[in-house]
């Protein structure tokens, strides 16, 4: 088949990349020209495992070429995804701007029957502006269709879930659309969800709302085994054994962040206030999120007794998760601004986003160090912000031999407390009672330190 995908960020960029991977002809099309000189060299602008591969791959067999023209991919296919941003405006609702250029243009460009797909995740209704915006700008009466195709890809894992995806979700209101649609995807062997335009849009906001409100729940849960006594990774593990919940988004943290789950939450409760219905649940789910990062930090000022001015704070993790480069809504660049607000001087690493987080941060009081291990080196404290599996294999006999303090503040979880708390190690973790708990407590009960939320 022959594709045009318009917009080469995650979504756009792994879709063309496996388009074309699975036989299909595909002209990628960006207005940035730099970068899709990058691209043609197989200089991906976003890190994603195996995708500058696939890339280089398919355009030396050439099924996968790209463009700055929106005429020229457009002309040359038959179905026209459209993956551009929608990010979170100012009112908390969806940007659609960048959707809404894009339809018009495609009506100019549109020289015979095209199937338009609207792939970028947008609020009910969208598609059906999508039309008519294309209608209105038609040069030629030609006939089209669009299809609301939502993706559920996860950064990081983008290019495995694209090419064995577990549903794929088909909205429209034409058979001859769905037909296409269902040819596209033929070779999957997981379910097609076929349905309404304004039934697809939905389904994506409501996946990603639910799951944040799963790792919402459980970061509440771990407010309560903290204080309880308990330890949320085993509350977490019997959970996840029920088929009902299982135990994915179970992991107990600083929060959610990146580029989907805190603006697609945010724009589906933006939504429910524009049909007149408060959505109470997802008010709650942004504000734990919100109150969860504050906690966390709250408990490295604390053990500082509510000063860290002068002190160094070494952390490992600056991408809003593993496997990726992206720092938008990042939780750990929010909590490394609030420690450089309170004025700590920072040394951090990450595995790959230490030059998007650069042009965020800046240089002042933010030193970025080569290895993991150079974070530590004369830190009076060890801040784990980020899941990469790396930081889980940390030799903490050298961890203490570098920092002015054997200390550590887990914000994911990813090292074992009792390894840890017997190496010599104040430890803190997320939803577990440490030694490092213990001695906030005392410090509490004496009077000193700083008031967490909730009194305690």
């Amino acid at each position: 088949m022959k594709i045009c995908v318009v917009g080469t960020g995650y979504v756009g960029l792994v879709g063309a990349a496996v388009f074309s991977d699975w036989g299909n002809d595909v002209v990628g099309v960006d207005i940035n020209a730099e970068k899709i000189e990058r691209i043609k060299k197989g200089d991906m602008p976003i890190f994603e495992p195996s995708l500058s591969e696939i890339v280089l791959k398919n355009i030396s067999e050439g099924r996968l070429s790209f463009t700055t023209s929106l005429s020229e991919g457009v002309k040359k296919s038959d179905i026209i995804f459209i993956c551009v941003g929608t990010p979170q405006s100012e009112a908390g609702d969806a940007d659609l701007s960048f959707v809404w250029k894009v339809a018009e243009d495609i009506g100019k460009c549109l020289d015979g029957y095209k199937v338009i797909v609207v792939k970028s995740t947008v609020p009910v209704g969208t598609n059906e502006i999508v039309k008519k915006k294309i209608k209105e700008n038609l040069t030629y009466n030609v006939d089209f269709d669009v299809v609301s195709n939502p993706e559920f890809l996860r950064e990081g894992y983008s290019v495995e879930d694209m090419r064995n995806p577990e549903r794929t979700v088909i909205g429209s209101d034409s058979e001859k659309a769905l037909s296409i649609m269902r040819e596209l995807y033929s070779h999957l062997e997981r379910p097609i969800v076929e349905c309404d335009l304004r039934s697809a849009e939905m389904i994506k906001y409501a996946s990603n709302a639910f799951l944040a409100s799963k790792i919402s729940f459980i970061n509440e849960m771990a407010q309560l085994c903290e204080r309880s006594g308990a330890d949320v990774s085993t509350v977490a593990k019997g959970m996840g054994l029920d088929s009902r919940i299982g135990p994915k988004f179970l992991n107990a943290g600083i929060g959610y962040g990146g580029s989907c789950f805190p603006k697609d939450v945010s724009a589906l409760y933006k939504t429910s206030t524009n049909q007149d219905y408060d959505f109470r649940l997802l008010r709650g789910v942004i504000e734990v999120n919100k109150l969860q990062r504050e906690y966390f930090v709250n408990k490295i000022s604390r053990y500082f007794d509510g000063n860290l001015s002068g002190k160094t704070i070494g952390v490992l993790g600056l991408s809003f998760k593993e496997n990726t480069d992206d720092v938008r809504e990042s939780v750990a660049m929010g909590v490394v601004k609030h420690l450089r607000g309170l004025g700590a001087k920072i040394k951090a690493f990450d595995p790959e986003a230490m030059y998007n987080a650069k042009k965020v941060l800046g240089e002042v009081s933010v030193d970025y160090c080569l290895d993991k291990y150079e974070v530590m080196h004369d830190s009076d404290a060890l801040v784990i912000l980020t899941e990469w599996k790396d930081f889980s294999n940390l030799d903490l006999d050298k961890v203490k031999s570098l920092l002015k303090e054997p200390v550590i503040f887990d914000g994911r979880n990813v090292l074992d407390r009792k390894k840890v708390e017997s190496a010599g190690f104040v430890y803190f973790a997320v939803g577990k009672r440490t030694n490092g708990t213990e001695l906030l407590d005392k410090k509490s009960s004496s009077g000193s330190g700083v008031i967490l939320r909730d009194g305690k």
